[in-house]
């Protein structure tokens, strides 16, 4: 990875930050679906940008001032994320539409039209464009649940143009064959932005906790957080990104595999450890607080979706299913729609506690009676 590419990154720290912001203002169905629109636009600008560096040099002087623009329009973007349903949805679906229209254009330019790769971006730019009229349809409509009707219709049309291949009337579809990519170079860039969400929620639980009256209950939310947000990460990079960044490595079908175990469900995974840094902060704000819905989907539905996002990447990666992590998916999602729990910090600990005993699994279930022992002097 270049230190360009670890720049670009690292500018959409402040995007999950803005994102994790704008839901904690409003946890109800309305506040999660304008979030999860929100961020189908962010993890699209940042994964095709995540594609593109693997075929051409981000160090290269042409292309480290496309990435210097890219990433003045990611924070313009991640800028107009806290009023796009407001008075900034032209700003947000304006910044969008201009990085997934540049980025395309100068791929096309780089490969030119006649190389498989230039035919490739010239039709994803074709789609870009597509999905882009309801893009800046939708932030010309006023009423913000029209908005979020017509965004939201943009985003699958984003979300379900690889699926087809950015198949066109009379020119048909581009198969991932055609999309060679270096998979170990792109399991690293995916596993580095999921690093960076987790390392946004940490921050929202060391802010929460600073910010709290530090009472007995609070400190029991803040160890709860860091336990549950430590136990998914365990069961990512602990187990499933070496044997994820290996198999895609050796892969001959590593752009196939990338597109389901990597651009999809790593956005599920991202997606929930956002929701889960909403529900930490809240939790040790108001530990005594009452459990609604909108506090138990982050709560429970984080851990939950994490869990299902690991499944999908092994199931892609043909690695299998693992019964317990559906199990636990399930298990969280029961508990969160039928339980009634006496209050946040209730909840929170049984997301810590099917969290806790998935890591254990976990470990117990990969180890190997070859490992070395640490010899303790």
């Amino acid at each position: 990875m270049t230190n360009m590419e670890l720049l670009f990154d690292l500018v959409y720290v402040f995007a999950i930050t803005q994102l994790s912001t704008q839901l904690e203002h409003g946890v109800t169905l309305r506040g999660l679906l304008q979030t999860a629109v929100l961020f189908q636009a962010v993890w699209w600008a940042w994964g095709y940008t995540a594609w593109a560096t693997g075929w051409i040099n981000p160090e290269r002087k042409l292309v480290a001032a496309l990435m210097a623009i890219l990433m003045v329009l990611s924070l313009l973007m991640a800028s107009a994320i806290p009023d796009a349903f407001e008075h900034r949805g032209l700003a947000f679906a304006g910044t969008y539409l201009t990085m997934q229209i540049l980025r395309s254009v100068f791929m096309v330019w780089a490969f030119g039209i006649k190389q498989t790769m230039g035919r490739n971006y010239a039709q994803l730019l074709a789609w870009s464009v597509i999905a882009g009229l309801f893009w800046i349809a939708g932030a010309l409509i006023h009423d913000p649940d029209t908005r979020l009707a017509v965004w939201a219709l943009a985003a699958v049309v984003d979300l379900s143009a690889p699926m087809h291949g950015f198949t066109l009337p009379g020119v048909g579809s581009r198969p991932m064959s055609d999309w060679s990519v270096a998979g170990g170079h792109l399991a690293e860039r995916y596993q580095l932005v999921l690093m960076i969400a987790f390392g946004e929620s940490v921050l929202r639980i060391g802010e929460g906790f600073a910010g709290s009256h530090w009472s007995a209950r609070s400190d029991v939310a803040f160890v709860l957080g860091f336990v549950v947000t430590f136990a998914l990460w365990s069961l990512y990079f602990l187990h499933h990104a070496p044997e994820g960044a290996e198999t895609m490595e050796t892969s001959e079908d590593a752009a196939a595999m990338g597109r389901g175990a990597y651009a999809y469900a790593h956005e599920v995974m991202v997606g929930s450890v956002i929701l889960l840094a909403v529900a930490v902060h809240m939790a040790i704000a108001h530990p005594d607080e009452g459990v609604g819905s909108g506090f138990a989907a982050v709560c429970l539905g984080a851990p939950a979706l994490f869990l299902l996002g690991i499944t999908l990447s092994k199931h892609w990666l043909g690695h299998g299913r693992p019964l317990p992590l559906v199990v636990g998916a399930a298990l969280l999602a029961l508990l969160g729609a039928v339980a009634g729990f006496s209050d946040r910090l209730a909840e929170l600990g049984v997301a810590a506690a099917v969290s806790v005993v998935l890591a254990i699994w976990a470990q117990l279930d990969g180890g190997s009676a070859d490992e070395p022992s640490i010899q303790i002097p």
